[in-house]
């Protein structure tokens, strides 16, 4: 596998680089990784580097976004944070990763059995946990679908609800709180879509209904049409 430079990711489109991203994470589940030199690779980026997509995961142990989605040195900007929440710091890495460095598509990334939204659903508090958990919050209050009785992490089901919820959200963030983002997505220089990953078999799920690609597949696509929809 060839070490990215940067003309080969000036060619990726963002529904390329969602293509990508999906075809490891089908060499991944079927344990047919590709064969990569990584020393090679270390050297190779020894001066520069090219990732093509920037993923925002959390840091649970099972989720290294290289490994699940089959990417090498110098093949992603990976941001990981507990509950893959958003904050001003990962918005001006993300700003970073696709305005100055030549990222074309963003991904927030949750999980299933995740410990932080679990967290959230419990209302934890814990020094300075509490706080990275708050910002969990309104997904636990935006779902609907849960009885009252039933609205806590013993409630697998609810949990994994929340989850969805806290992705989609943080798609939408992403665009309500960073104008330059807002303005690449705008002029089709980046994508931005929301996915979750199963522990349980290493399976990536993306939300359709979170993609936004402006290209000649969808020309027409509107910002303020698509945020409605998590509004």
């Amino acid at each position: 596998m060839k070490t990215l430079k940067k003309d080969i990711q000036k060619s990726i489109t963002p529904r390329k680089a969602l293509e990508l991203l999906i075809s490891g994470n089908k060499r991944f589940i079927s344990n047919l990784n590709q064969n990569r030199n990584l020393l090679e690779q270390v050297n190779e980026t020894r001066e520069d580097q090219y990732p093509f997509a920037v993923i925002l995961s959390c840091i649970d142990s099972r989720t290294s976004a290289e490994l699940i989605f089959d990417q090498g040195l110098g093949d992603i900007f990976s941001i990981r944070i507990a509950g893959n929440i958003l904050n001003t710091d990962i918005l001006g890495s993300m700003e970073f990763a696709c305005k100055i460095a030549g990222s074309k598509l963003i991904v927030v990334l949750g999980h299933t059995k995740c410990g932080a939204v679990k967290g959230a659903c419990d209302h934890v508090e814990m020094g300075n946990l509490t706080e990275l958990l708050s910002k969990l919050q309104p997904a636990v209050y935006s779902e609907r679908e849960t009885p009252s009785t039933h609205r806590n992490a013993a409630n697998p089901q609810f949990v994994e609800n929340v989850s969805a919820i806290n992705v989609k959200r943080t798609v939408k963030s992403i665009i309500d709180r960073s104008y330059i983002l807002e303005q690449m997505l705008e002029k089709g220089e980046v994508g931005l879509i929301g996915a979750m990953y199963h522990v349980e078999n290493g399976q990536v799920d993306f939300y359709e209904d979170s993609q936004f690609i402006k290209d000649a597949l969808h020309p027409d696509l509107d910002l303020a049409t698509y945020k409605k929809q998590y509004s």
